[in-house]
């Protein structure tokens, strides 16, 4: 086999042992339809308008690795539409009353949690001097993510971005949504996210490939979830640029190194308006500026008050 030629390097180290689910369920959807003979092309001249070297990207986009993926765009669409209020206007904001997830305020997974701050205690306490985040939130918010580290997702980041942005029109990926929910009603509405999502893709594969180059990783060496967030902290590739840290200085922002992942999240965090004892409603939104989403944002908190219970008793 010829060996792979792009100034990218594949990311040396573990990314996280599976569980026997994870693996179960990764072997269960490399079953589903995947087409690896999709036509990049438009996607890769549009890359290479924007700077990328189209040589290199037609080497890339013709790995056996990369496959094309409509169900990434479908199951974002299908997650829209189940989302709409009845007005078809977004979701309120966060609230006290949105619940939490019970299953991460069991007493194992917080003794974990616990275990885990207390063992990174002094590189979380030099965060919360540099950045005014509480060791509590940041360790909360990991656990959440990416089970302080241990899961990273089963998708190759690449693929499931390049996916979505070659999906610029809801006719290619119509088979991909139930029709319960695409309906006459919703089509109108589901063709503008559609052609929305395929551009914010297109510019979240972009800053993955820019990640990919600096920090010498293979983009289809990169795992992430669903929608291409990546690394410990999952962040979205165009928030490594502005919020991620180099904080062991070896040159490079590396997500799936703990220390770049935790100062990560505390700098994402201060960036989007966190401060020292800033009231309560107020981390309530610079949480939601994480994970939009009030069920995350009240659990972040929940696990955070229950870990700060811990450590003062």
């Amino acid at each position: 086999m010829t060996p792979w030629r792009w100034p990218w390097n594949t990311p040396s180290g573990n990314w996280g042992r599976s569980s026997l689910f994870a693996l179960t369920l990764s072997f269960l959807l490399l079953c589903l339809p995947a087409v690896s003979g999709a036509d990049w092309s438009p996607l890769i001249s549009r890359l290479a308008v924007d700077g990328f070297n189209e040589q290199a990207l037609q080497e890339l986009f013709s790995r056996p690795q990369t496959q094309f993926e409509p169900g990434a765009m479908g199951g974002k669409l299908e997650s829209l539409l189940r989302g709409r209020a009845p007005s078809g206007e977004a979701p309120g904001p966060v609230s006290q009353n949105s619940g939490v997830m019970k299953s991460l305020l069991k007493n194992p997974i917080l003794a974990k949690a616990r275990s885990f701050l207390n063992e990174n205690r002094v590189v979380l306490e030099t965060i919360h001097s540099l950045y005014g985040v509480p060791k509590e939130i940041v360790v909360s918010i990991l656990l959440i993510e990416t089970r302080l580290g241990e899961y990273l997702g089963e998708k190759i980041a690449f693929n499931r971005l390049a996916s979505m942005a070659l999906c610029t029109d809801l006719e290619k990926i119509r088979p991909y949504v139930s029709r319960k929910l695409l309906t006459a009603r919703t089509e109108e509405y589901a063709r503008e996210r559609c052609q929305a999502k395929s551009e914010w893709a297109y510019q979240e594969l972009r800053a993955l490939l820019d990640y990919s180059q600096k920090s010498g990783f293979d983009p289809l060496g990169i795992p992430g979830s669903t929608y291409g967030a990546i690394g410990l902290c999952q962040f979205m590739p165009s928030n490594i640029s502005p919020f991620g840290v180099d904080a062991d200085q070896d040159g490079r922002i590396d997500l799936f190194s703990k220390d770049d992942a935790l100062h990560s999240i505390a700098n994402y965090l201060r960036g989007h308006g966190w401060s020292r004892d800033l009231p309560i409603r107020a981390q309530q939104k610079v949480i939601y500026a994480y994970n939009h989403c009030p069920v995350y944002v009240n659990t972040v908190l929940a696990v955070a008050g229950r870990l700060k219970e811990k450590s003062r008793s």
